[in-house]
C-alpha cells in the first residue's frame, strides 16, 4: 500500500479555515507556534475565530496579529499577560475570552482527543474558575466537570515531518502540539525540514501520521522564531 503523500502549499491548506472555525494553535510562548500559518490566515482573513492556544502571544506577534485584524471572537487560553491588545480588547467587549488552568485546558483536549465528554476535578471548586460549570459531588468530595475540547482545526508546528505527516518536535515545542493533533477535524502542520517517508525514526515520531492532513514545508525562520534557532 502506497501511503498518501500530504505536502501541500500554504495557502491552499489554510484555505480551510473559514468564517467561526474553532482553531487551536500549538505552542508555549514562542516554542511551537505555527507562526506562518498564523501569518497565512490573517492574509486569508477568515473572520469571529474561536482560538484555543496556552497563551496570546506577545504584542506584534502569533496571535496578536489574528488580534489586530479583528478576526478573533473569542478566546479559550491560560493567561493574556504578555499580550495589553488582548488586555484592552477583552475589556473593552471586543472579544471574549475564557481562562483555564493551564494543567486544566491540557487535559481538555486530551480529553476531546481520546473521545471523552469531560473529566471531573476538584481544582478550582470555591473559585470564579468554577462558576457556571455543573457541580459533581464523589464520596462526599465535592468536584465540577471540565468539558473537553476539540476543535475544526489545528495549526503546529514541528521541526520535522515526513511526507506521510509524521511529525517530531523539539525541546519545549513539542507541548500542546501532541495533543491538540488528536483533538482536531483537521490537522494543519508547518515543518522546518520535510523529509521522505521512513527519514524519521520510529521512536521519534512525536505524532503519527494519521493524525495529520496536511504538511507545509517552512522556508528561512522568520524573527518571530528567533528564540527556537537550533545550530
Amino acid at each position: 500500500m502506497r501511503l498518501a503523500n500530504k505536502t501541500c502549499a500554504m495557502e491552499e491548506a489554510v484555505a480551510h479555515i473559514g468564517d467561526g472555525t474553532t482553531v487551536m494553535l500549538g505552542g508555549f510562548g514562542v516554542p511551537g507556534t505555527p507562526f506562518a500559518l498564523i501569518h497565512e490566515v490573517v492574509r486569508q482573513g477568515p473572520k469571529d475565530l474561536t482560538i484555543i492556544k496556552n497563551d496570546a502571544n506577545e504584542k506584534g506577534m502569533g496571535v496578536d496579529h489574528l488580534l489586530a485584524a479583528g478576526l478573533v471572537r473569542k478566546l479559550i487560553v491560560t493567561h493574556i499577560g504578555l499580550n495589553a491588545r488582548a488586555i484592552e480588547m477583552m475589556n473593552a467587549g471586543e472579544i471574549e475570552v475564557e481562562f483555564c488552568a493551564q494543567g486544566m485546558l491540557a487535559e481538555r483536549v486530551r480529553a476531546g482527543g481520546a473521545g471523552l465528554m469531560g473529566f471531573v476535578t476538584d481544582i478550582g471548586v470555591g473559585t470564579e474558575l468554577a462558576d457556571g460549570k455543573p457541580r459533581i459531588e464523589i464520596d462526599g468530595h465535592a468536584g465540577v466537570l471540565e468539558t473537553a475540547l476539540r476543535a475544526d482545526v489545528a495549526l503546529i508546528h514541528a521541526a520535522r515531518a515526513d511526507t506521510f505527516g509524521n511529525l517530531a518536535y523539539e525541546a519545549t515545542a513539542r507541548n500542546f502540539s501532541p495533543l491538540m493533533a488528536m483533538a482536531a477535524d483537521r490537522v494543519i502542520a508547518e515543518a522546518e525540514e520535510i523529509v521522505p517517508l521512513g527519514g524519521i525514526a520510529p521512536n521519534a515520531v512525536h505524532t503519527a501520521g494519521p493524525f495529520v492532513d496536511h504538511v507545509v514545508e517552512l522556508g528561512e525562520l522568520s524573527g518571530e522564531y528567533g528564540v527556537v534557532r537550533r545550530a
